[in-house]
């Protein structure tokens, strides 16, 4: 089947994560080409659509901020559920189609799509300012922090956390390993991704140690270091609680933790190691918030 008159089908957009190799050109400084390849190849990584995939993450979508989507998928036991979408669109002389499970796996990328997806603009990540920071504290929100979080579906499950709780933003750290939005962190978010906006933070561990004039930086490290909930139990000074997590397999690198005001652990039976990032971040946003 195909869509309404005056819609179009395109190829489907490439994974996120590729990007054109940045040129060179002759005569021009060698190290200033490249920084300038480099940092418009990234902000080409950061605006260019995503698939969305899942009923839920196209519902936020819609329910937010429906004009960033570009185009819609989906198959026909989703028929009844995507009539309003479908009229946002076509008002919009946007294309949308109905499609079969083979055709719809292409476009997504994965069998895991939902019978849904929705090409579509990200939510920008925003340059993290140490000013709006002091006016999150001042209203006592709690913050939540990563750095090097390298895996898109940690990334995805960790803002469905923060959006579950209520924690309305994430900052992210200019780590290498640090992942970023994606079609697979989308997908994992189920929609958290229009309810908590992102940060990025450049020079973390130097922005985290000026942090604590209004936070209450907390690392979060394996070892003999004192429980999470002790530490959050004591006295703050007024200062809301900032929780950073690092790497999935390395942790938080050694100039994070001297950053922090202290390190906390979440204290296990000892027959495993340790937690998988994710869920250590479900227990830290349910005790930032339970009030």
């Amino acid at each position: 089947m195909t869509s309404r008159k005056g819609s179009h089908s395109r190829p489907p957009v490439p994974p996120s994560g590729s990007a054109r190799r940045p040129t060179l050109t002759l005569g021009s400084n060698p190290g200033a080409g490249a920084e300038a390849g480099a940092a418009a190849a990234e902000d080409a990584r950061r605006t260019r659509p995503l698939r969305i995939a899942g009923l839920a993450a196209v519902q936020a979508l819609f329910a937010r901020d429906p004009d960033r989507v570009e185009r819609l998928f989906y198959e026909d036991r989703l028929k009844g559920e995507v009539g309003p979408f479908c009229a946002h669109l076509a008002a919009r002389r946007r294309p949308y189609r109905l499609v079969g499970p083979e055709e719809m796996e292409k476009v997504a990328g994965t069998p895991l799509h939902g019978g849904i997806v929705a090409v579509a603009a990200p939510r920008p990540v925003l340059p993290f300012d140490l000013a709006d920071a002091s006016r999150w504290a001042a209203a006592g929100h709690p913050l939540l922090l990563l750095d090097g979080v390298g895996n898109p579906h940690n990334l995805g499950a960790i803002v469905r956390t923060a959006a579950f709780f209520g924690l309305e933003r994430l900052v992210l750290s200019d780590h290498p390993g640090q992942a970023l939005p994606s079609d697979s962190a989308y997908r994992v978010a189920e929609g958290g991704f229009e309810h908590v906006t992102l940060y990025r933070a450049t020079g973390f561990a130097g922005v985290l140690a000026a942090l604590g004039g209004a936070y209450r930086t907390i690392g979060t490290a394996l070892g003999g270091h004192t429980p999470l909930e002790q530490l959050l139990a004591a006295p703050t000074q007024g200062k809301p609680v900032a929780l950073v997590l690092g790497n999935e397999e390395q942790g938080l690198p050694a100039p994070t933790q001297a950053a922090c005001a202290a390190l906390a652990t979440i204290p296990g039976s000892g027959r495993v190691q340790s937690l998988n990032v994710s869920a250590t971040a479900a227990i830290l946003a349910y005790l930032l918030t339970r009030g």
